[in-house]
């Protein structure tokens, strides 16, 4: 398939008052349920104009999650808990090495385009990985971003990170993870958003043995080009 080509940061995505995002990191792993249970309240904070916008980036122990159109004949071997969540999307895997960002954003004051949204996130991703010499693709007809490996005579496209994001009343949460030293073989046990001509991939895989502070940085360089400003927040 051809690669669709992303344009630039969308003017609609950035806040005209310029009111910074909350940015958190979390130590250690996060209890799935847990998280999501704040993710949720902090949805109605926002909606009720009590509490700033959000990224919450975060590991998991092993776990699958399915989104609202997960098949169950793609859950292969449920060796780790599985979580029904109401995010967009199939089967996906979350666990150790892998950097999960969750994105509670007001998006009453950025256009109201949840599609512009999913665009920007496809760009927040690309631009991150920019940093690190990769070259992200997104896919017709594929959700998430992909990288093209080639040898001699070979060549293959990978899944790096996933997107899957779920909106009320105009505030989107659920997010991104972009696989950085996870184990492979933990996705072996679902087929990932449901694409079965395919595999995954990670930083380290890709020889790019970066550390998850120095991924942080940047995400958080290329979050800021296409949302806006961030500021230190508290897990």
């Amino acid at each position: 398939m051809l690669s669709q080509a992303l344009s630039p940061a969308d003017s609609a995505l950035l806040r005209d008052d310029s009111r910074p995002v909350e940015w958190v990191v979390s130590p250690g792993y996060a209890d799935y349920a847990a998280a999501e249970a704040a993710m949720e309240a902090r949805v109605a904070a926002i909606h009720a104009g009590e509490a700033a916008e959000r990224v919450w980036l975060l590991e998991h122990p092993p776990l699958y999650t399915a989104g609202v159109s997960a098949k169950d004949e793609d859950l292969i071997d449920a060796r780790f808990p599985v979580h029904r969540t109401g995010r967009g999307g199939q089967f996906t895997y979350h666990g150790p090495g892998q950097r999960v960002g969750y994105v509670m954003l007001d998006l009453t004051a950025r256009g109201r385009d949840v599609r512009g949204l999913v665009r920007g996130l496809e760009r927040w991703i690309i631009g991150a990985l920019a940093e690190f010499g990769v070259e992200g693709e997104v896919k017709d007809g594929r959700v998430g971003v992909w990288v093209t490996r080639k040898g001699p005579g070979w060549s293959r496209e990978d899944k790096i990170a996933a997107i899957g994001v779920k909106v009320r009343r105009w505030v989107s949460f659920h997010g991104i993870s972009l696989n950085v030293e996870p184990d492979l073989d933990h996705f072996g046990g679902i087929v990932p958003c449901g694409i079965r001509e395919h595999g995954v991939t990670s930083l380290h895989e890709l020889g790019i043995l970066a550390s998850m502070d120095e991924v942080d940085a940047a995400l958080k360089a290329s979050f800021e080009r296409e949302f806006g400003p961030t500021v230190a927040g508290q897990p």
